[in-house]
């Protein structure tokens, strides 16, 4: 589920929002609507009597240093539990496809929040179709480097995701040229079994063929990780901590097998196998030729169900009797898996060889397919690409090769709990992280967490600190993401909550700074900052 972010339609939202939180002391004991109403009237007509607001435009900001944070007492900063470094997520649209900071001042206000509350850094997008959007090997780091300053002069540290995908919400398409070559070449695109193409990544069948003006995508990438640490070397160490490589669909291992609801229910319906375009087909005909049953190459399963629908409204996914479960379906999932996990060590690979020279982690994320989980053949994360079912472990495979790479991998759904999925979905994310925490413990791999909503539900938060401490810590936990539901009051102050439940502190509770500090200094910053520009 994808998380809100800064928009045109919620700037005015987030203004508001930290207005309330600036003004929180005078009306702490007042109810939830007084509290709005009175903000809402006074915060709001010291903007208007200003003559300044935010507007939609990108904003092109220069460094905010973040200056001494208050603090009553002690200024130690307090350890997390058992040792958790906790980021948080900027908007997916911090930078604009015209290589400029958007919502700048709110960014900056933001990340003094962060900073006050104790937050050990932040996570970045970077975006493949805004860095060389005009041309291969032309690259603008400009609105990114203004960041990674802001961030720097914040006292945050920086954990960078490299996409190469696209982006429905907010739209942030691939590179122009990519896209040019892809309308006459719809076959670097990965495609269903309707022969609809998925645009928004490249088809994992591609990744050493030269489709990319004689180039394949494995040498472009691998020449973006190189342009990236050039470009940003002076932040490695002190800043930049940590670098994730985007393996596909939103970014993580797996086939963009999923692009819709069931029509009749909010529950997520079996997916599509992503296998019809050409490249995928001419893979499959050759391994199918290989095992001497070249009429298993002709196309992917026939009776499979299509995206919206349920596991029983066709044949291969059904428990007892399924195609799933025979010789085909071994044949087709063992291949159709390999080739995804065959990606997936080239791009860890090449991440883990690009920054070797450098203190920075590689990561990569792999989904957390929760949904059928219960059922036997699990057809959510069998059309996603991993070969997981009651007769056979699926993850086994994925953390040898995470493992072999030396990197890290990121679990998002650590929000998640079986009491609160619809019942009807048969669907388990406490069963399938287990069962994945299992083979990345046998392997050596360490995981780190990501939520998968801005949680306004007190179980949400309960679920992440079960999930990240004790038996279960992680080293690094990214609660995503920074934007108009993150500041807004009914979610900040929760999540404000759960920071200081999570930390242990090596000093007494009035040392740390009260909330109404927090965010009266944040607001202080900003108008100041907001001055200043305006000067």
């Amino acid at each position: 589920m994808e998380v809100s972010v800064i928009g045109s339609s919620s700037l005015a939202k987030i203004r508001t929002s930290w207005s309330e939180l600036s003004s929180y002391r005078e009306i702490r004991f007042c109810n939830f609507q007084k509290r709005v109403s009175l903000l809402h009237n006074t915060r709001s007509a010291r903007w208007r009597n200003s003559g300044l607001s935010f507007t939609l435009n990108a904003v092109q900001s220069s460094p905010v240093r973040s200056g001494r944070l208050p603090r009553r007492g002690s200024s130690s900063k307090p350890k997390s539990l058992d040792g958790v470094r906790v980021f948080v997520g900027l908007p997916l649209d911090a930078v604009s496809d015209c290589n400029t900071v958007n919502h700048a001042r709110a960014i900056a206000a933001g990340l003094r929040a962060l900073k006050l509350l104790g937050i050990d850094g932040v996570e970045l997008p970077v975006w493949w179709g805004i860095v060389e959007k005009e041309s291969m090997g032309k690259y603008d780091w400009s609105g990114y480097l203004v960041l990674a300053e802001m961030i720097q002069n914040a006292g945050l540290k920086l954990h960078v995701s490299l996409c190469f995908h696209g982006s429905k919400q907010p739209k942030i398409p691939l590179p122009e040229w990519v896209s040019q070559i892809g309308d006459s070449e719809p076959s670097i695109y990965h495609a269903d079994r309707s022969g609809n193409h998925y645009r928004e990544c490249l088809s994992v069948a591609v990744d050493e063929v030269p489709v990319l003006n004689g180039k394949t995508p494995v040498q472009v990438y691998q020449d973006f990780c190189e342009s990236f640490k050039s470009s940003f070397s002076h932040f490695f160490g002190s800043t930049i901590t940590g670098v994730t490589v985007g393996l596909g669909q939103d970014g993580e291992l797996r086939y963009p097998s999923h692009r819709q609801l069931a029509s009749h229910s909010n529950i997520l319906g079996v997916g599509e196998f992503q296998c019809y375009d050409k490249n995928m087909l001419n893979r499959l005909k050759e391994n199918a030729e290989a095992t001497g049953n070249p009429l298993w190459g002709l196309g992917g399963p026939h009776d499979a169900p299509s995206y919206d629908q349920f596991p029983n409204s066709n044949h291969f996914f059904k428990d007892n009797g399924g195609s799933w479960d025979s010789p085909y379906g071994d044949f087709f999932l063992s291949w159709y898996s390999s080739e995804l996990l065959s990606h997936g060590d080239r791009l860890l690979s090449l991440a883990s060889t690009s920054f070797s020279d450098t203190s920075v982690t590689v990561h990569g994320k792999i989904p957390l397919m929760h949904s059928w989980y219960k059922t036997r053949s699990h057809p959510s994360e069998l059309t996603a690409g991993f070969y997981n079912t009651v007769n056979r472990d699926g993850y086994e495979a994925v953390a040898e090769m995470f493992a072999r790479n030396s990197c890290k991998m990121i679990l998002p759904g650590m929000d998640l709990s079986d009491k609160h999925q619809p019942q009807e979905s048969l669907s388990s994310p406490e069963s399938i992280l287990a069962q994945i925490r299992t083979v990345c413990r046998k392997h050596g791999v360490e995981i780190s967490g990501q939520n998968s909503v801005v949680s306004k539900a007190p179980h949400g938060f309960e679920q992440i600190k079960k999930n990240i401490s004790g038996e279960s810590a992680v080293d690094l936990f990214t609660y995503q993401r920074m934007g108009a539901d993150f500041f807004s009051p009914e979610h900040f102050p929760s999540f404000t909550h759960f920071i200081r439940n999570l930390n242990q502190l090596e000093m007494f509770s009035d040392d740390l700074p009260e909330e109404e500090e927090i965010v009266e200094s944040v607001l202080l910053n900003s108008e100041s900052n907001t001055h200043m520009q305006a000067a």
